[in-house]
């Protein structure tokens, strides 16, 4: 398993190689996938943006999910970060798109989504689309890193089967 800083290197490429521009949305890990890209020199030529949107409001006013939604499932759950994989395509100028949105620790957590609990969604404009929900271990920073590598990890898994 790759460390963060030389997987966010390799993605870089191959998001380079197939001409992608990422865009991410988060909630949890607070901005934290958009550094351990950005923490690459040249990141700008496959990197537009990110959005960190760890409110509720910030989730609604920046990438459009909806009020309805958020009520419904709650912030962590499949339905918003599709919501939040979706908007943020819609609001940059990215092609391939990843949220996330968790409980990192030490409260919030329930017996429905005890702490740990990490909903994640991609999304590209080719089509592809992935959403998942893992429960890490670990105190908050753990929970945070694990699930910046994660996020990072099956995009660069997609991108790397691109290439078979």
């Amino acid at each position: 398993m790759y460390t963060i800083q030389v997987l966010s290197e390799q993605l870089g490429h191959l998001l380079a190689k197939h001409q992608h521009i990422l865009v991410t949305a988060e909630s949890c890990t607070g901005g934290g996938v958009a550094t351990a890209i950005t923490d690459i020199a040249g990141s700008s030529a496959w990197f537009d943006r990110a959005f960190v949107t760890y409110s509720n409001e910030a989730k609604q006013e920046m990438i459009g999910v909806q009020s309805e939604t958020l009520v419904k499932f709650g912030a962590v759950s499949e339905p918003v970060v599709i919501e939040m994989a979706d908007g943020a395509l819609q609001n940059s100028n990215g092609t391939i798109s990843v949220s996330i949105s968790g409980i990192a620790g030490p409260g919030g957590g329930s017996e429905d989504k005890p702490v740990g609990t990490v909903c994640f969604a991609w999304k590209a404009c080719d089509g592809w689309n992935k959403v998942e929900t893992n429960v890490f271990t670990g105190d908050r920073s753990q929970v945070r890193q694990q699930a910046t590598h994660h996020a990072l990890q099956v995009i660069y898994d997609y991108l790397s089967m691109e290439d078979r």
